[in-house]
């Protein structure tokens, strides 16, 4: 290597004979003396050892000889100063190579060494070399070492000893010598020697190999040109590209000791393909289990298919690529792609099939489904184009019979559906930049224990995370900032969807979520949702509203607990049931619902911030807690914080058990929701009869099931005011809808009474 001629440095200075003005007799900084002129310096035309020279006589202590000409000094460069110098008369003097050396600010840099070597002239007409080795860095064989700070050096020599003496000076030189630094300083293998031609054509994968042997930790280096490389190869050393390689797509480039994406750019020669081979060898290492982008962003142009990048179907081992930013571009590679199709769902045969499809084979695998009876979030997990059939991830409540269908494939900057199974896999610190064309990340149709964290999703097109089968079984989302493309929309024109899983045991927490139709179809059950803020709110007056969360099964077995629910509700249907009548199953149940903060403003007063939906009749409650929750409206007051979406069914009151709403907190809410809720009556007028009237507490507008405690409060009187000691007895589900509670005397009486009413059957 040589940086004078690989980065273009002027290391010479000028020759004697273009004028002594150019040489200085003091330190060679602007403004000092020249030897122009002077009486002791000349220039000697026709020398018979040098040819051009100058002649000096030594007047001085130490005479000094310094160009004008500012030598650059940097990192990693070596230079050799070079002298030929001879004694002509007088004493003979002593030689050495002298610097001035310069910092940035153009202030001498004392601290550093500023002289060479000493040379004493012993002879006249003898001809004597002096040099030194001047370098940023302190090792051996450098005679002048600077360190970082000196950017430049006035270069020439210096006389010493006695004066009088007459010497002649050849032309200085000053020379790169950096190379011969080089193997022992940087100790690169260059895999041209060891047979690489680097013509794009010619396979090198054998000298790529060779080298690597060779290198026995030293560092491999692949120099200027394209590498044809036509089989695995793997680099158990370090190594620097300087030219790229091509190979096909089904062999890989294992660099072990650098593996990160800057490597991989640097080897294909395009961030995009680097990526792919990244992630390409991540799923054969042994010895590294995390693909590292370096911070950096990464364009892509088209979906990245991750299973046909991996070449293999199945891993369950973990697997993580951190750290940097996959950009969507600018290009026609993103659009959806729409089939339509007549199929069949005969649910009673199997719930998870279509037969009869028609143009199956335009159906593309991770297409979602929509049509009349479809519930949301149906997604194509496999076809058979020769049985004409199309496998679905979830069943669909009211699909029987034959029908059209509409089958839409959104692209993703991420698409593992190509799996047939993948565990354990991690994305961490990654922004999926989607840019309102693309959705961010698809998941395998199976495996487990899939890891999103501290992921930022910017602007999905269509979807943020999407599970098209049971690949989110045991999914992590935590710490994650969904940005939706539609913030400016009014809530109701909204369609992209933060994330849905079908599986169980999704753990989602600690997330932002921005004004998507909604954050989370949850098809699966053993949920927890921890942490989050999620609002969907836009700038309308009395504004509509949407689902944040939804349920789409009936049992769910979830936690949702300290969470900013803002502008949206918790839906809890069950969708995704073929028969959504309640027949023998568990119905609505296992929900817990725990110290979140509910907000909402500028919404109409029929706002609800949680809603049951059944598809089918017969359905109830059993199992379900909401307590110690804050309720608040801002600009507007809602009639109460919970109703029944009756569009298909309504909800069987008389069969709610196990159902406590209690400690919550409300403001701006008309109707507080409580059961168990205790009502204070006041019977003024004697009665054997007095009504207890708790309907306005209880959730959903159940009916009075239960009464566990009458206190009275006071003496309880006859119309005459004479005390009565009589215990009375109560009639539940009373009146109208059975929202009453009777509470029957033995005779008429008068005074005041605290019931406890519940809507449900405790246990």
């Amino acid at each position: 290597m040589n940086i004078a001629i690989t980065d273009g440095l002027i290391l010479m200075p000028p020759a004697y004979s273009a004028g002594l003005n150019l040489w200085s007799r003091e330190n060679g900084t602007p403004g000092s003396g020249s030897y122009a002129a002077q009486p002791n310096a000349a220039f000697v035309p026709a020398d018979q050892d040098f040819g051009g020279c100058m002649e000096l006589q030594k007047l001085q202590t130490t005479q000094k000889l310094r160009s004008y000409a500012q030598t650059p000094i940097r990192p990693g460069l070596y230079l050799r100063v070079t002298a030929r110098v001879k004694a002509i008369a007088g004493s003979l003097p002593t030689v050495r190579i002298a610097g001035w050396a310069g910092s940035i600010s153009g202030a001498n840099v004392s601290a550093v060494p500023q002289t060479g070597p000493e040379v004493a002239l012993t002879a006249y007409g003898e001809v004597v070399t002096v040099s030194a080795i001047i370098a940023t860095s302190s090792r051996q064989g450098v005679d002048m070492p600077w360190g970082g700070a000196p950017v430049y050096g006035h270069f020439g020599l210096d006389l010493t000893g006695p004066n009088g003496g007459v010497v002649r000076i050849d032309d200085l030189v000053i020379e790169d010598v950096t190379e011969a630094f080089l193997r022992s300083l940087i100790d690169w293998v260059d895999v041209r020697d060891y047979g690489a031609i680097g013509d794009g054509t010619t396979d090198d994968s054998a000298a790529f190999a060779a080298a690597d042997a060779a290198a026995e930790g030293r560092g491999v280096l692949v120099p200027a040109g394209t590498y044809f490389l036509n089989t695995n190869v793997t680099f158990s050393n370090k190594v620097r590209f300087e030219g790229t390689v091509v190979m096909p797509s089904g062999f890989r480039l294992a660099c072990t000791r650098d593996y990160n994406i800057d490597t991989y750019v640097a080897a294909f020669g395009d961030e995009e393909e680097g990526l792919r081979r990244g992630i390409q060898v991540l799923f054969y290492f042994t010895d590294h289990i995390a693909f590292d982008l370096l911070g950096r962003r990464v364009t892509i142009r088209s979906p990245l298919d991750v299973q046909a990048v991996a070449g293999l179907d199945t891993l369950v081992q973990r697997r993580v690529v951190m750290n940097g930013q996959i950009d969507a571009a600018n290009t026609a590679n993103w659009e959806d792609e729409t089939t339509t199709s007549v199929a069949t769902y005969t649910p009673s045969s199997n719930a998870l099939r279509l037969t009869n499809v028609a143009n199956v084979a335009n159906i593309l695998i991770g297409s979602r489904i929509t049509g009349t009876g479809v519930g949301r979030e149906v997604y194509v997990t496999s076809k058979d184009i020769g049985a004409g059939t199309v496998e679905i991830s979830r069943p669909c409540w009211g699909s029987a019979g034959t029908r059209s269908y509409t089958f839409t494939r959104y692209k993703y900057l991420l698409d593992f559906s190509g799996f047939a199974q993948l565990g354990r896999f991690e994305l961490q610190n990654i922004e999926f930049q989607c840019n309102g064309r693309a959705s961010a990340l698809m998941l395998p149709p199976a495996g487990d224990t899939f890891r999103i964290a501290d992921c930022s999703f910017n602007k999905p097109k269509d979807r943020g995370i999407t599970s098209i089968g049971y690949g989110c079984q045991g999914i992590f989302v935590d710490r994650c900032q969904f940005l939706s493309n539609e913030q400016p929309l009014n809530a109701q024109d909204r369609t992209s969807i933060a994330l849905n899983v079908n599986a169980n045991d999704a753990k989602i927490r600690n997330n932002r979520v921005v004004r998507f139709a909604h954050f989370a179809i949850m098809g699966g059950s053993g949920n927890m949702f921890i942490g989050n803020h999620f609002f969907q709110g836009d700038d309308q007056t009395a504004g509509v509203r949407r689902a944040g969360i939804v349920f789409t099964s009936t049992n769910v077995k979830t936690l949702i607990t300290g969470n900013y629910i803002d502008n949206c509700w918790i839906e809890w249907g069950n969708e995704h049931d073929e028969a959504p009548e309640f027949q023998s199953e568990f119905s609505f149940g296992g929900l817990t619902v725990t110290g979140n903060i509910f907000t909402c403003n500028d919404v109409s007063p029929n706002f609800r911030w949680f809603v049951v939906k059944p598809y089918g009749s017969g359905h109830f409650i059993n199992g379900f807690t909401m307590n110690d929750n804050v309720f608040r409206t801002v600009n507007t007051n809602i009639d109460r914080v919970e109703g029944v979406d009756t569009t298909h069914a309504a909800l069987d009151f008389s069969r709610f058990r196990n159902l406590v709403v209690e400690a919550n907190a409300f403001n701006g809410v008309n109707a507080i929701t409580q059961s168990p809720v205790m009502i204070q009556h006041d019977q003024n007028t004697a009665a054997d009869t007095w009504v207890l009237d708790a309907a306005a507490f209880l959730p959903f507008g159940a009916r009075a099931r239960n009464v566990q405690a009458v206190v009275t409060e006071g003496p309880i009187e006859t119309a005459g005011n004479v005390k009565d000691y009589t215990m009375p007895y109560v009639e539940t589900e009373q009146g109208l809808g059975g929202t009453l509670a009777h509470l029957r005397w033995s005779r008429a009486l008068k005074g005041r009474v605290h019931a406890t009413i519940r809507c449900d059957n405790p246990n």
